[in-house]
């Protein structure tokens, strides 16, 4: 394992929604290209942890660490003041977010949808824009489909297309929350490829996913939660074949 700086760094995260604690103390690191799966039954934390890490969700106690910025607060008591604002909006330009209900504009081509955020957010020249999106098109298999709308595509298309509009911004990291789970079962490894592609390529990823496949073949790291805490981490060789606490073990029963 490396010596050099986690692309990610989570230190005692907490989250509650009124009475509600949805996250108690997280710790996690998450190294440089490194593909992280993110495993648990649903309402365990696994997607308000994401949302957490790129702004989304006002962490309430504990720090998030991506690249050269840190989110810090002390106590949910603290407001967060324009410095802490700053930083979010900053550490939202590093962070790639692909949702389960893919989140395209309706009313813009699928090549519009992916030029709009660096134009508009970095002031990005439209020309080069253009270029890039094309590139990354190809990429995701859709370079064919620029001109389409949104509801021109298959779920699996308009999927890619978010990749590629979250690749746009060139993010150190990319986050996917159930990025397969309103898919066909047949649409469903289009998706998955290019996120392996994507994993050759040295991206670090970090995915919620009840894919166990997936998870079992390509994952570098599983995270298993449950009720807010980490239970369990791991190379995925020894998770799904040797798991250490009793609850990951009966998760797993279920989906193997």
């Amino acid at each position: 394992m490396s010596n050099a700086r986690p692309a990610v760094s989570v230190q005692s995260l907490h989250k509650s929604f009124h009475q509600n604690q949805v996250l108690r103390g997280v710790d996690l690191n998450i190294d440089v290209s490194e593909l992280t799966v993110l495993i648990g039954p649903s309402g365990c934390g696994k997607s308000t942890f994401l949302r957490c890490l790129n702004g989304l969700e006002l962490l309430d106690e504990g720090r998030i660490t991506i690249g050269d910025i840190t989110l810090e607060r002390a106590h949910k008591s603290a407001a967060p003041g324009k410095d802490f604002h700053a930083k979010t909006r900053a550490l939202r330009t590093q962070v790639g977010m692909v949702f389960q209900s893919f989140n395209l504009f309706p009313h813009l081509t699928v090549l519009e949808n992916i030029t709009i955020a660096p134009c508009v957010v970095k002031g990005a020249d439209a020309a080069m824009t253009k270029s890039k999106a094309m590139d990354l098109l190809n990429k995701v298999g859709l370079s064919t489909h620029a001109q389409h709308y949104p509801s021109q595509l298959s779920g699996g298309q308009q999927q890619r297309a978010a990749i590629a509009r979250a690749l746009a911004m060139e993010p150190k990291v990319m986050l996917y929350d159930e990025p397969t789970s309103a898919l066909d079962p047949g649409l469903v490894d289009e998706v998955l490829n290019v996120m392996k592609a994507l994993d050759e390529e040295g991206m670090t990823q970090i995915v919620v996913t009840h894919e166990m496949r997936f998870a079992r073949d390509v994952a570098d790291k599983i995270v298993y939660f449950e009720a807010g805490n980490i239970v369990e981490t791991g190379p995925p060789e020894k998770i799904f074949s040797a798991p250490e606490d009793e609850r990951t073990r009966k998760f797993l029963k279920r989906y193997l």
